[in-house]
């Protein structure tokens, strides 16, 4: 009888092991200082949580992720997270989940069909104009509301860059930093070195602003290395990034960025992964959960040294 019973809570503690919950995620770009941040937060909550997360790389590539996504599918996985590589993108991923019966939990960059979500699906992540809107408007008081202008905006076509680069075109055309002209906005798709190579072609061809506003940290940080490499001394420019990254507050301690946004990367990695737990375990959750972006200054930046 003894062994009866210790048979039968061996075999009940091999099943419950067997069912350990595995959670697929695909992600637009391994190769990305903001997102290497999130992806090991997502691999950390799993870990602290018992649950098994397979981490794919879309390499920036549509099709490949889609494809990862289909092979999550065919594993059987017991819900999908995905950073999307383009958010237009989001309603073919939405379908082959919904038609698995799969939950799927959008990360970050907000899908184009977040308003037609089938029931098993959410989003995580930050309004991007609420980070366009709080750099803009502190950039624009550091500036006394004029100056000469350019924005580095990240890959075309993510949420990212059309709601930070709406933000900030909003707030110039307010009285109080109507003074400011944008002589140039181009992408360099989140990256520091094509930063650093725009913001060098710009002031080659005569373009010198006194004011650069970034998408986000790395596109600013190679603004900085370009500006400082062709004698711009930091005092006589205003540059503003976006992610509060630890290179980005390096940068604000020496004096070389001027602001940050903090996006947190703890609040979105956990989020996701606590939703798309929620949604497959049957219990209640959000279909739409904001992490609110924080502005980071010099004034306060040692509250963010260990955040991100």
């Amino acid at each position: 009888m003894k062994k009866f019973a210790i048979t039968t809570a061996f075999c009940a503690l091999m099943s419950g092991a067997a069912h350990a919950e595995t959670i697929g995620v695909a992600m637009s770009l391994f190769d990305d200082n903001y997102l290497t941040v999130l992806r090991h937060n997502i691999e950390r909550h799993a870990k602290d949580l018992g649950v098994e997360v397979q981490m794919e790389d879309a390499q920036g590539d549509i099709a490949r992720q889609q494809s990862q996504i289909e092979n999550f599918v065919a594993a059987g996985v017991d819900g999908i997270i995905t950073m999307l590589v383009d958010a237009d993108s989001g309603r073919a991923m939405s379908k082959i989940a919904e038609n698995a019966g799969i939950p799927l939990v959008f990360v970050n960059m907000l899908p184009a069909n977040m308003d037609t979500f089938p029931e098993k699906q959410a989003w995580v992540g930050s309004d991007e104009e609420q980070a366009g809107e709080l750099q803009a408007t502190e950039i624009c008081k550091l500036a006394g509301g004029k100056g000469d202008a350019v924005i580095l905006m990240g890959q075309l076509g993510t949420t990212g860059q059309r709601g930070r680069t709406a933000a900030v075109e909003r707030v110039l055309k307010s009285d109080a930093c109507k003074g400011i002209k944008v002589l140039d906005q181009q992408t360099a798709n989140w990256m520091r070195t094509p930063a650093l190579d725009l913001m060098t072609n710009w002031t080659t061809s005569g373009i010198k602003p006194t004011i650069v506003f970034a998408n986000n940290d790395e596109m600013a940080l190679g603004a900085i290395q370009s500006l400082k490499a062709s004698g711009v001394a930091m005092s006589d420019v205003i540059i503003g990034g976006v992610d509060a990254t630890q290179d980005a507050l390096a940068a604000l301690e020496a004096g070389d960025l001027d602001v940050t946004v903090y996006q947190s990367a703890k609040g979105q990695g956990e989020g996701s992964l606590d939703t798309v737990l929620k949604i497959a375990r049957g219990e209640k959750s959000e279909q739409r959960v904001a992490i609110p972006f924080e502005l980071v200054t010099p004034e306060n930046v040692a509250n963010y040294k260990s955040s991100n």
